[in-house]
């Protein structure tokens, strides 16, 4: 399930949440319950779309990732499929039991994880473009906790997009290591998103608020990326890759920051300790 990853997706819908402007009027005690269940909803969407990775990787892992449990036979491949299978459902479950739409976005999110997983993963176009997109919709699926919400901000899903886009070209030399190119062109991805960051940060005059998150976030996927360009062997690609992706806890914390929610983006800050205490336990990719 990758434990470090499902805590990142929890941050996604907790940035959502921030940006939805959920908050505003609403007591502790009416917001514990959305909030929970959207936080199990997501949790159980990626734990199943992780699942059904490895469900579809069967084959090729024995040969390049044994280490993983299907090949490795900790887990058979039918248990994998079913326990997949019964985290998706938990995922939309939960989605629904918070509003229709939240249920729909859901639903959006297992179909695109499967597509990933089955189709897109191995094209070089479209495959970063597809994970990107389920994270993306999480972004959304956060923001959907107040439905009006998505009507105004469901732009924003453009940027997950564009940043797991290019943490899924970094991931294509994990096994057999990168090329500077492909490198330097998500690196030019990462950039955008700090560009999209400050801008919003401007405009919502929440600059000194947001800095410091803004700066964390760009120090920790900058600084194994740039020497992963300087040598792109497999295990330089393995750390930026492992960087990127918990540096989404810092991304979402951002983005509460940007939009004012600075108590919420300290406590999405929280969940990075927990991340890589996890990262050292699980495997990241």
């Amino acid at each position: 399930m990758r434990p470090a990853n499902v805590v990142t997706s929890v941050a996604d819908v907790l940035a959502g949440v921030a940006i939805s402007g959920f908050f505003t009027g609403i007591v502790f005690d009416e917001a514990c319950l959305p909030i929970i269940l959207i936080c199990i909803s997501t949790a159980a969407l990626y734990g199943g779309g992780v699942v059904f990775n490895d469900v579809f990787d069967y084959q090729l892992d024995k040969i390049e990732r044994p280490e993983r449990p299907i090949p490795r036979g900790t887990i058979s491949f039918g248990e994998a499929a079913t326990f997949g299978t019964l985290l998706l459902l938990i995922g939309i479950i939960a989605a629904f039991l918070i509003s229709v739409l939240s249920g729909i976005f859901a639903i959006a999110i297992s179909v695109a994880a499967l597509v990933y997983n089955k189709f897109s993963k191995h094209h070089p176009v479209v495959g970063p473009l597809n994970m990107g997109l389920c994270r993306g919709l999480n972004l959304l699926l956060g923001i959907s906790i107040v439905n009006a919400a998505i009507s105004e901000w469901w732009f924003l899903a453009f940027i997950p997009i564009i940043y797991i886009a290019a943490i899924t070209m970094i991931s294509r030399g994990e096994v057999h290591g990168g090329r500077k190119d492909v490198l330097s062109g998500a690196m030019f991805l990462y950039l955008a998103v700090i560009g999209c960051f400050f801008y919003f940060s401007f405009d919502r005059h929440q600059f000194l608020i947001s800095l410091p998150f803004i700066v964390a976030f760009a120090w920790m996927i900058f600084t194994p990326l740039l020497k992963a360009i300087k040598n792109p062997v497999a295990g330089n690609i393995r750390k930026s890759v492992k960087s990127g992706v918990i540096a989404i806890i810092l991304l979402n914390a951002s983005w509460a920051a940007v939009f004012g929610m600075l108590y919420l983006a300290l406590v999405i800050v929280l969940l990075l300790p927990l991340s890589m205490w996890l990262a050292k336990k699980f495997a990241v990719t």
